[in-house]
C-alpha cells in the first residue's frame, strides 16, 4: 500500500507512479458509530502510459451532481492507458459519502467539500479530504478538472469556470484550458471567487485548472454529459495526452460575478412561480417571476424583478423556496478580448 506524502493522515491502495491502469480507493480514516474502526473508500482511477502530463478529473465534490461523474466514468471505460502519453488520474466520486446518499454535503460531518480547502490533515473528514487533494494530489499534476452542476437545487448554462490570477501566466493557461473545453460560454472568476473551492486550491498550488457546471437538477442529462466527456477529451488534446485535432470554436462568452447584490435572492419563504431560464439576458426591472404563498392563501403574491441587467447564469430548480434562497444567479459579460 502506498502511503500518502506529506503529513496528510489519507493513505491510497494504489501505486500512483506505476505504469498502467490500476483502480483503488483514498482511504479516508474517519471513526465513528456506523464505522468505527475502517475508513471510507474514496475511489481513484490511475491510467498511466507514456511521457507526459499528468491531469486530475474530479467529480462528485458535491454528492447530487451526477453528469460529472457520468462523464468521467464513460473516459475511464474507454480509454486505454496504451494510448496515452502521461498520466490520467480520475476521482469519478470525490464526496463518496455524500454521492452515496445524492447529498450536497457530506454526511460524515454535513460540510460543503468545494468550501473546505485548504483543509486541515488533522480536521474532520472533508477538511482532511481537502487537504489530501491540495496538498498531496495537486503538486504532482500538471493540469486539474473539477466537474459540477446545478444539484438538486438549481440548473446552470453549461459552462467552463477558469480563475483570473494574479500570475497572468497562469491565468492565461486556465483561460486555454476552458477554451479546449468547447463550451461557448466561460465564467471568469475573479476577487469574487470563493478561496475555499478547488479553484482556489489549485491557484494556491500553481497548477492551471478549470471547472465545469454542467446543467443540474439532480439527474444525468444526456445531452450535457455528453458535452462533458467531449470538453474532457479535448482538454486532453490540448494538453497532447491524446491524438487528435481540437474543432474550431466561436469566440466564447465570457461573464463574470461582479456584484452579489446582483443576484436574486428569494425576500421570503414561497412558491417560486419561475418566469425566465439560465441562459437568457435580462433587464434590471424586468419580471423575474411571482412569489405565491399558498399555505397563506389569503396573502397577496408578491412580484418579484431583477434588481439589475445581466445574464442569467444559473437559476433555482425548486417549487418551493426559502428566505435567502439564489432564485437567479446573474453575471455581467465582459468586453471581448478580456
Amino acid at each position: 500500500m502506498a502511503r500518502a506524502a506529506g503529513n496528510s493522515r489519507l493513505a491510497v491502495t494504489i501505486d500512483l507512479h506505476a505504469p498502467g491502469r490500476h483502480v483503488g480507493d483514498v482511504m479516508l480514516k474517519w471513526s465513528d458509530n456506523a464505522n468505527p474502526l475502517g475508513h471510507y473508500p474514496i475511489p481513484i482511477i490511475s491510467l498511466k502510459g507514456g511521457s507526459g502530463p499528468t491531469l486530475l478529473v474530479l467529480g462528485g465534490a458535491h454528492g447530487d451532481e451526477f453528469e460529472g461523474p457520468a462523464a468521467i466514468m464513460r473516459l475511464a471505460a474507454t480509454l486505454s492507458h496504451h494510448d496515452l502519453a502521461g498520466q490520467l488520474i480520475l476521482m469519478p466520486a470525490l464526496n463518496a459519502p455524500a454521492l452515496g446518499v445524492s447529498s450536497r454535503v457530506s454526511p460524515l460531518d454535513g460540510v460543503n467539500l468545494n468550501r473546505a480547502f485548504p483543509g486541515d490533515a488533522d480536521g474532520g473528514p472533508t477538511s482532511a479530504l481537502a487537504h489530501y487533494i491540495e496538498s498531496v494530489l495537486m503538486p504532482r499534476c500538471d493540469a486539474v478538472i473539477d466537474l459540477h452542476s446545478g444539484g438538486k437545487a438549481s440548473w446552470f448554462a453549461p459552462c467552463a469556470l477558469a480563475t483570473r490570477t494574479a500570475d497572468t501566466q497562469l491565468s492565461a493557461q486556465n483561460d486555454a484550458l476552458a477554451c479546449a473545453f468547447g463550451l461557448p460560454l466561460i465564467w471568469v472568476l475573479g476577487e469574487n471567487n470563493d478561496d475555499r473551492s478547488v479553484n482556489a486550491a489549485a491557484e494556491r498550488a500553481g497548477v492551471p485548472m478549470i471547472a465545469a457546471e454542467l446543467g443540474g437538477g439532480g439527474g444525468v442529462d444526456p445531452d450535457v454529459t455528453d458535452l462533458a466527456e467531449r470538453g474532457l477529451r479535448q482538454c486532453m488534446q490540448h494538453l497532447d495526452m491524446i491524438p487528435g485535432d481540437l474543432p474550431s470554436h466561436t469566440t466564447p462568452h465570457r461573464v463574470t460575478l461582479a456584484a452579489s447584490q446582483d443576484t436574486l435572492f428569494a425576500p421570503s419563504d414561497g412558491l417560486f412561480d419561475r418566469k425566465f431560464s439560465a441562459g437568457q439576458h435580462v433587464k434590471a426591472n424586468q419580471t423575474a417571476g411571482t412569489l405565491h404563498f399558498p399555505l397563506e392563501p389569503a396573502r397577496t403574491a408578491q412580484q418579484l424583478t431583477f434588481p439589475r441587467s445581466g445574464f442569467v447564469l444559473a437559476h433555482c430548480t425548486r417549487g418551493i423556496v426559502a428566505r435567502g434562497e439564489m432564485l437567479a444567479l446573474v453575471v455581467q459579460s465582459l468586453p471581448k478580448g478580456q
